[in-house]
């Protein structure tokens, strides 16, 4: 789509096609299909020709600016990267869940290690019972899926082993108000954990278990994308799942 707005500009001012790509020192023709084309030109090539006619960049290529505007955000909601799940720090994962006032959710296959944590299962409890929605989604331990990841780690029937653990860890939250328990049969590329506008996100990679993958740690910014994308996932997965009785 032509760049109506670059047109009008450079009518408004007399200044030529010509007059514009020599004022920057680009070819005329590149400048031609900024215009016809609506091709979007390098951030100091959008900033040259703004000062050159006058006008506000964002109002020539307001797209662009949107774009850039969201990616700065959401660069800015990557609070820490950890090499390692094992690389939290304990007290990362309590504080966490400590300031949700809100809304804790957890997305996992298993997540043994934050079941294994009688102090983090007694602070669901209470964060439940001080009116915080608690969701938790594992993984069915008869489904391919998760047999599958099982394999890829090097431990087949083991993962199913360790939901079904989990789920004996997590009694003590089952029947509670204000908290569920979902059994989910996708694939799974993250980890979840989340608290209100703080997630950690624990990456899989294949062949290696979720302990040794890298972690990050993001939290939610006006006009930043990235956490939304993980929650969409989470709200995407828990949709599809299965409640797991009393």
């Amino acid at each position: 789509m032509a760049n109506e707005r670059l047109r009008a500009a450079l009518l408004e001012r007399g200044v030529s096609i010509a007059d514009l790509a020599d004022a920057i020192r680009v070819d005329p023709k590149t400048v031609e299909r900024w215009i016809t084309k609506g091709r979007e030109p390098y951030r100091k090539h959008r900033y040259a020709v703004a000062s050159y006619l006058g006008t506000d960049e964002t109002y020539l290529w307001p797209e662009a600016l949107t774009r850039e505007q969201v990616a700065s955000a959401s660069e800015s909601e990557v609070v820490r990267v950890y090499p390692h799940r094992w690389a939290v720090p304990r007290d990362a994962w309590g504080r966490l869940f400590a300031e949700a006032s809100e809304e804790i959710g957890v997305l996992v296959y298993s997540g043994l290690f934050l079941a294994d944590d009688a102090g983090m299962v007694r602070m669901l409890g209470e964060k439940a019972g001080a009116g915080v929605r608690v969701r938790i989604l594992l993984g069915d331990p008869d489904c391919a899926e998760v047999a599958q990841r099982g394999e890829d780690e090097g431990i087949d029937g083991g993962m199913a082993a360790k939901i079904r653990n989990v789920l004996v860890l997590y009694r003590p939250l089952r029947g509670r108000e204000n908290v569920e328990i979902r059994l989910h049969r996708t694939v799974l590329y993250n980890s979840i954990y989340r608290a209100d506008d703080q997630f950690l996100v624990n990456t899989h990679v294949y062949g290696t278990p979720a302990g040794n993958a890298p972690v990050f740690h993001l939290r939610r910014v006006q006009g930043g994308d990235m956490v939304n994308t993980y929650l969409d996932s989470f709200e995407r997965v828990w949709a599809g799942a299965v409640p797991v009785g009393s």
